[in-house]
């Protein structure tokens, strides 16, 4: 019980309003009865029994918890609840009269007549001081007398579905947001003409202009929360030609988890136009190997790396052991989730994942059961000046952190890859088809279950192109882009995480698994949709040039190489590669002692000849070079075609499209 409650004097206001209001409706159910004639000996019975109906009704509305709410935001559920109050405790009354005094000179109707009474008067008092507090009222009063506040803004909402009516709501009910809602719009024709509280639906998006210009509307706020990428780039593109600003509103999985409030309104960002759906989780089967276990990610205060932690910190883990090599970063990931997750054991770990010393004392100290690799660097043009760099970090470290897993008993690590592991022309790429066959190498005899998963492009990482275009924007242009036909595959960094996660319980030990993308977008194209929603019109306000394609970069990227065979998972946005080109552990091991000692002498031309060897479809470019990427060669004809055909129909598919990233 809530003793607290007995020392709130709202709380006893509460209570003598509603003992005001149960003998109104105790004395009207006998006016009702009587004909507003009442007996003598009936207002004598009135007169001895009230007290006792106010008390009972009063305990019962009080286990009902019909004082724990704010009157001003009674809703449904508040109405129901009352309505079960007032069923219940006039049963109760009627049983106990009953059983003690069998009805003898009473009137069972009074009863029943006072039980609706009381739901009548005690729900129509808590509507009435929500309408009081809310703003609809005003706005009701501002159009009967033509009345407008002049600093209110007006605008339309394209959308009069449950978002849109949300968003009303918010705006009549706060009155800091300084909005006048003209009217919805809205493709449905059953619904033209409908209101919504009180504001009508004007049209369709096709009559936006008109309407726009008509009504003087300053802004457009999108609130379909279900739009996929094309409705939400035919939206814009209706907003646009009006002038008028427009902004959005967060997606349907906020909408579930009731974000959807004025404040979350914002302006169009290019995630939007990118429309991929929801991922379906199976959350028991990820829970499984994280709930109540100690799991590690390296590379933790990365983007991909971050985003892990935050996911895995919803599981409950027993411990959370944070690896990074970035004293600010992994400050700032371990301070936010101990703030967003109370009762999370989290381990920071400041040093580098090649220092065997170091990570070799944190696995026998914290014992982990499962470890998410994420530490690799990532930049195309900077590991191609720095090939040496690539070699101790991206791979020297993958051995270092898998031949512990190895040997301390970790029952499963995922290792994250890249799509540009696919037939590399870079030494970031070629390092990290490596680490696939090291990860393969060590899962042929290990009882730790070994996988890799490999993804592309993710939208907003750090050193991805999105946030390069919106400083360039920013900046006043111009924004580059290497190739007017380059493309590549996008997913947003929770989506990325989520699918990572649930890969790693589908493996059972030696795959590379790989995520269904969806279809590429051009590079130039998406450069002009960011300048377009920044408000600017490429080419003229914002101009774009083309820089030519870096040493190691593709027009196009590829989803498997040669001799990989793809198939289904249990998850449909998970795809499985199979190979069988596993390096023995000597073979592995004599190519992994030669490659340091290019790597420790600063030998670049020996680090791209040994990688060849190891990574036989590693194809080093000059400077200036690039690599169309369209299909996987073979050598023959018929196999090329094969293998194309392939690439194409695995390519609406997979996953890709991301840059590893930590």
């Amino acid at each position: 019980m809530n003793l607290q409650k007995f020392t709130d004097r709202n709380f006893y206001t509460m209570l003598a309003g509603d003992a005001v209001l149960i003998s109104l409706a105790y004395l009207s159910a006998y006016l009702i009865r009587f004909d507003l004639g009442m007996p003598d000996t009936q207002l004598k019975i009135f007169l001895h029994s009230v007290h006792w109906i106010v008390i009972v009704k009063l305990i019962g509305f009080y286990f009902f918890d019909l004082y724990r709410g704010m009157w001003r935001y009674t809703g449904v559920h508040d109405i129901a609840n009352i309505a079960k109050a007032c069923l219940t405790t006039t049963v109760g009354i009627m049983v106990l009269i009953l059983l003690i005094f069998g009805f003898q000179g009473l009137s069972r109707s009074i009863f029943l007549i006072d039980g609706v009474m009381t739901f009548c008067f005690i729900s129509g008092f808590r509507v009435g001081i929500r309408l009081l507090f809310s703003r609809p009222a005003n706005g009701f009063r501002r159009r009967l007398f033509s009345q407008r506040d002049p600093n209110a803004r007006r605008i339309l909402i394209i959308g009069a579905g449950s978002a849109g009516e949300k968003l009303l709501r918010e705006i009549f009910e706060n009155d800091r947001l300084k909005y006048e809602v003209v009217g919805f719009i809205d493709d449905e024709p059953s619904k033209l003409k409908d209101t919504i509280h009180r504001v009508p639906v004007l049209g369709s998006v096709q009559d936006l202009s008109r309407l726009v210009a008509e009504h003087r509307i300053e802004e457009i706020i999108i609130a379909v929360s279900s739009a996929t990428a094309v409705q939400m780039r035919r939206f814009v593109d209706y907003c646009k030609s009006t002038g008028a600003v427009f902004k959005t509103l967060p997606g349907i999985g906020d909408l579930v988890e009731g974000k959807v409030t004025a404040s979350a309104i914002r302006e169009v960002r290019y995630q939007d136009l990118l429309g991929r759906p929801p991922v379906r989780l199976e959350n028991e089967v990820i829970g499984v190997y994280l709930t109540g276990k100690r799991v590690m990610v390296t590379g933790a205060a990365g983007s991909i790396g971050s985003e892990l932690c935050r996911q895995i910190a919803k599981f409950r883990p027993k411990k959370l052991i944070l690896v990074e090599r970035n004293e600010s970063g992994l400050y700032d990931i371990d301070l936010e989730l101990r703030a967003k997750n109370p009762g999370l054991v989290t381990v920071p770990i400041l040093g580098a994942i090649q220092n065997k010393l170091i990570m070799g004392q944190v696995f026998k100290e914290h014992r982990p059961h499962t470890v998410f690799h994420a530490a690799a660097y990532k930049h195309v043009p900077m590991m191609e000046m720095h090939p040496w760099e690539a070699v101790f970090n991206n791979v020297i470290g993958t051995r270092t952190i898998i031949e512990l897993c190895n040997r301390t008993g970790v029952a499963r690590c995922v290792v994250i890859s890249t799509d540009k592991a696919v037939r590399p022309t870079n030494v970031m790429g070629a390092t990290k088809r490596m680490i696939e066959r090291i990860t393969q190498c060590y899962a042929a005899d290990s009882r730790c279950r070994f996988m890799a998963v490999r993804f592309g492009n993710v939208l907003g990482s750090a050193g991805s192109v999105l946030p390069l275009f919106k400083r360039q924007i920013a900046a006043g242009g111009p924004v580059t882009v290497t190739h007017p036909e380059v493309t590549r595959y996008f997913m947003t960094i929770p989506e990325a995480c989520s699918l990572v996660l649930q890969a790693g319980g589908i493996g059972i030990g030696n795959e590379i698994f790989v995520l269904k993308m969806g279809t590429p977008t051009r590079i130039d194209t998406m450069a002009r949709d960011l300048i377009t929603l920044s408000g600017f019109t490429p080419d003229v306000d914002i101009k774009i040039e083309y820089s030519g394609l870096r040493p190691g970069e593709k027009l196009y990227e590829e989803l498997i190489t040669e001799g990989e065979d793809i198939h289904p998972t249990a998850h449909e946005d998970i795809m499985l590669l199979r190979a069988n080109d596993c390096l023995s552990m000597t073979e592995l091991i004599r190519h992994l002692d030669e490659l340091v000692r290019y790597a420790e002498k600063r030998d670049g031309v020996g680090i791209r000849r040994k990688l060849c060897d190891v990574v036989p479809e590693y194809a080093p470019q000059m400077p200036g070079e690039g690599n169309e990427g369209n299909v996987i060669r073979l050598g023959g004809k018929g196999q090329k075609s094969e293998i194309g055909d392939r690439r194409s129909e695995v390519g609406d598919q997979t996953a890709r499209g991301r840059r590893s990233e930590v």
